[in-house]
Formats: C-alpha cells, sequence, structure tokens
C-alpha cells in the first residue's frame, strides 16, 4: 500500500505571483493554489519525492515532511529539480547522505548546477548526494518498485512512472505505443494537462483525455496547470466520470 500526497501541481507559469490579477490568483480556494509539480510516496518503509521544485522547501514544510529516503527525478528543467539544495536538514537529520535516482541528462543538470556538491575537499554542511542512474530497467527504493515510462516532452525524453497499481506522468506530449502498455492495467493515473489550448511541448485537455480514453483507467486526476486551466471547481464539473484535477494537498492511497 503506498499514500500519494500531491505536492505542487502548477508550473512556472501556473503559481500565484505577485501583482497577478488572474481569476486564479485571486480565488479564495486553496485548490487554485498551485506550487509547481511533484508528489511524495509513502509505504510502510519507504518515502521517496519525486522532483524538487523551486518551491521543495516549502513543500516539506507544509506536508510536515521530516524523513526522506530517496529523491527520484522525471528530466532535467529546472522547475523540477531547483530545490534540490534543500536536501541539506533531510542530511543532517539523518546523518546519511541523499539517494538520487535520475537518468543521465538530468545528472548533467544536476553537477553542473549543484557543482559544489561533488567537489572532493568541500566545506561542511554541503548537500550530500549518492547518484543512481535509470536506464530502462526497473528499481527498487526500499519497498516501493519503480518501472521507468519513458515518454517525450518534444525533444526532450522524460521519465514517468508505474509504482505498483499507480503511474504518475508529468511534462509529457507523446507517449510510445510501447510505454503506454507498461500504463496499461494501473488503478490510479495522474497526468499532465497544462491548458486548454494546444501547447508545442506539453498535452493540453484534450489530447490528455484522448490518451486517457486509450486507457481505461478507473482513477485519473490531471495534473501541472497553468493558469490558462482556469479555476479547480469549473474545470473539474466539467469533465467526464472518473477524471479529475489534482490540488496541492490532494492525498491518494493505493
Amino acid at each position: 500500500m503506498f499514500d500519494i500526497t500531491i505536492l505542487g501541481s502548477g508550473t512556472s507559469s501556473g503559481v500565484p505571483f505577485i501583482g497577478c490579477n488572474c481569476e486564479v490568483c485571486t480565488s479564495i480556494n486553496p485548490k487554485d493554489k498551485r506550487l509547481r509539480t511533484s508528489i511524495k510516496i509513502v509505504s510502510l518503509t519507504t518515502t521517496v519525492v519525486i522532483d524538487t521544485t523551486p518551491d521543495f522547501r516549502y513543500q516539506m514544510l507544509r506536508t510536515n515532511t521530516t524523513h526522506i529516503d530517496a529523491v527520484v527525478f522525471t528530466h532535467p528543467h529546472r522547475d523540477h529539480y531547483a530545490g534540490l539544495d534543500d536536501i541539506r536538514p533531510f542530511n543532517y537529520f539523518s546523518k546519511k547522505s541523499m539517494h538520487i535516482y535520475a537518468n543521465d541528462i538530468t545528472q548533467v543538470a544536476i553537477k553542473r548546477d549543484f557543482y559544489y556538491a561533488f567537489e572532493k575537499d568541500k566545506d561542511a554542511g554541503l548537500p550530500e548526494m549518492i547518484l543512481h542512474t535509470i536506464e530502462k530497467e526497473s528499481f527498487t527504493i526500499g519497498d516501493i518498485p519503480f518501472i521507468p515510462i519513458h515518454v517525450m516532452h518534444r525533444d526532450m525524453p522524460v521519465l514517468g512512472f508505474r509504482i505498483g497499481d499507480f503511474t504518475y506522468i508529468t511534462d509529457a506530449n507523446f507517449i510510445p505505443e510501447q510505454e503506454m502498455e507498461k500504463i496499461k492495467g494501473s488503478k490510479v493515473l495522474i497526468l499532465n494537462a497544462l491548458r486548454k489550448e494546444k501547447h508545442p511541448t506539453h498535452y493540453n485537455l484534450e489530447q490528455a483525455l484522448e490518451v486517457v480514453g486509450k486507457l481505461n483507467i478507473p482513477s485519473v486526476y490531471f495534473t501541472h496547470f497553468s493558469h490558462q486551466i482556469g479555476l479547480h471547481d469549473q474545470m473539474e464539473a466539467s469533465l467526464p466520470a472518473g477524471i479529475k484535477l489534482a490540488y496541492d494537498g490532494m492525498q491518494i492511497s493505493i
């Protein structure tokens, strides 16, 4: 059994910002207050976060997260990894290095932006990491199994994950047929749906609905919204049965 917490359901163009008077930013509904997209997975023995957004520190504080065993990354865009420096408190209290799982191109970005964490003679208190390379094979962190799902974000390869009966995919606009087969049979799917209008690198709402229509999954949540998706309650009411919008703080048990 796994408990999934939505740490963030927005994008860099979907988080509240100073001076914005759009209907999303001025909404009093907490479901319209979206930080950048990531999730936390908790099992009986293990806690894993997928992606450390620029909002990572606040996401950990507001969910009272005091322990993480590992971080798994989907791809090397900064809205998904820029908060990695804030693993320092977890290093300090656990007295352990953080296990980091990422593909090759994401590891290049991590080593470039957080170079000081990989120097031989570095100062005390800097982030401590152990890198693990994700390829095509399945892997397990503690008692949580991960099956990588290779999708495309225009020209960039992005990793989704099948975790038991749960599948998580963000920042995609194409899923190859062989990867689609890995998703089938899931009980819960979280999939990106950026906005109503078409976009060159993300599924829009119509495209996300088309993908869901091929999979026959009983419970689907869309995530990774820009402001252009509109208000949570209004948009969710327009969706077919079995499909809902994710929101920050939402919890799913699988």
